[in-house]
């Protein structure tokens, strides 16, 4: 078949490499200049699939409140705030009740494992070599940390991921650069999860996709899909059209304006996050892995000789001006922890991402139904985590075959359920 992606972040690249490999004609549109330069671009690059789960959870609502009053909150809303804001909210409170946060936490972890285990297979298959490190902890400052980490730890358990509640002397052990002078109370070490540079993987991706014949277009700002013919796509400055056998979206939050009008309405915001990025000044005083400060929801990642310090969620706002606050926490957070670990006082980046994320959790996937248009749409936060899964089970179903995990509640109709 030949078929036409549009976007070239790590849903994108991920999807176009799994239809390349399965010997169809690959075309990937972008709008920037380059792959993985909006959402995929300076994440946090943890995939620890046993944390994957919905925003919308039971008591989110309650937290989400606190944490507006709080210097160092995680959570913040920004104006301008629309009106699609303000209908995403309502919608995601509805998904914070009980029943339905389970239902969408299990399909998220299925597709994470899933998609842990396809990374691990391209990635050997292809001999790709890329910063990454093992293992993940879960930094616990006092009890209230401690108490409020047990229902997720249940959720561990439920899934079967391998993972160890320690103290503070042997989460040190650990991560001996762990700054002594910021109170610890205790751990959770996952050593199975990772902590991978997720750009660089799909840069190198791309030209494992493109040594099977898949073509990338950049600077290409196409269209929204035209109802009379969905699956040919143009330029939005004029162009002509060009038809092919399928269309898959995979613009983030482009995603929604594209297909509008062909009557596929997706209910996707931006939650922007921010992150630090900078070089290490002296190896043995940086994470050896990855950490996540519980209590202000801030992840440490090692990748080769730079650390990225990431978090927060921010609704609203304006795309490209970075919250000074959050910022702010990002310091205060890496001071905390590994005080002398970066250089930050040259070639330090700052990053605000825009994280296409839907109200109830999970990404929808497959047919949009309009024939020959499909989705790969709204992963959130997790997108890193799912892409490879997403890419894998969409690959499929356009082939026709089993998908090889359970796709119940990751089609569009579910969308249409809330």
């Amino acid at each position: 078949m030949r078929i036409a992606i549009v976007g070239a972040g790590v849903i994108g690249v991920t999807t176009a490499w799994e239809l390349a490999h399965d010997g169809h004609e690959v075309d990937v549109f972008e709008r920037r200049s380059a792959v993985a330069e909006e959402s995929s671009f300076a994440n946090a690059g943890v995939i620890a699939p046993g944390y994957v789960t919905p925003w919308a959870a039971p008591g989110m609502a309650g937290k989400v409140l606190r944490s507006l009053f709080s210097k160092h909150g995680a959570v913040k809303l920004r104006w301008p705030l629309g009106g699609s804001e303000l209908q995403w909210i309502s919608r995601w409170r509805q998904a914070c009740a009980l029943e339905t946060y389970l239902k969408n936490r299990a399909r998220m972890q299925r597709l994470a494992f899933y998609s842990r285990q396809r990374l691990h297979g391209i990635v050997t298959e292809r001999e790709i070599e890329y910063d990454h490190s093992q293992g993940y902890m879960v930094l616990l400052r006092g009890a209230a940390e401690q108490k409020l980490v047990q229902p997720g730890l249940e959720v561990l358990r439920a899934a079967g991921t391998k993972f160890s509640e320690i103290d503070a002397d042997e989460a040190r052990r650990i991560e001996p650069a762990l700054n002594t002078q910021t109170e610890l109370t205790g751990a959770i070490h996952l050593p199975e999860d990772e902590v991978g540079n997720c750009r660089q993987f799909v840069s190198l991706l791309k030209r494992e996709a493109e040594s099977l014949g898949a073509q990338f277009h950049f600077g290409c700002d196409i269209a929204p899909l035209d109802r009379a013919h969905p699956r040919s796509l143009r330029l939005a400055a004029g162009s002509p059209e060009i038809a092919y056998d399928a269309v898959i979206v995979c613009a983030g939050l482009g995603s929604a304006d594209l297909l509008r009008p062909i009557g596929v309405h997706i209910p996707m915001v931006a939650v922007y996050g921010h992150s630090v990025g900078a070089a290490i000044g002296e190896a043995a005083l940086a994470p050896v892995s990855a950490v996540m400060d519980e209590r202000f929801k801030v992840a440490i990642s090692r990748m080769g000789m730079r650390l990225r310090v990431a978090g927060g969620a921010e609704l609203g706002g304006t795309p490209g001006e970075p919250n000074k606050k959050a910022i702010q926490t990002l310091f205060k957070v890496l001071h905390d922890w590994f005080p002398s670990a970066a250089r930050i006082q040259t070639g330090l980046q700052i990053w605000k991402g825009a994280r296409p994320m839907l109200p109830d959790g999970p990404p929808v996937l497959g047919a949009s139904g309009v024939p020959g248009v499909w989705l790969n749409l709204g992963h959130g936060s997790s997108g890193w985590a799912l892409s490879c899964g997403s890419a894998r089970v969409l690959a499929d179903l356009i082939a026709g075959q089993d998908a090889g995990i359970d796709l119940e509640g990751l089609s569009i109709e579910r969308l249409s359920q809330t």
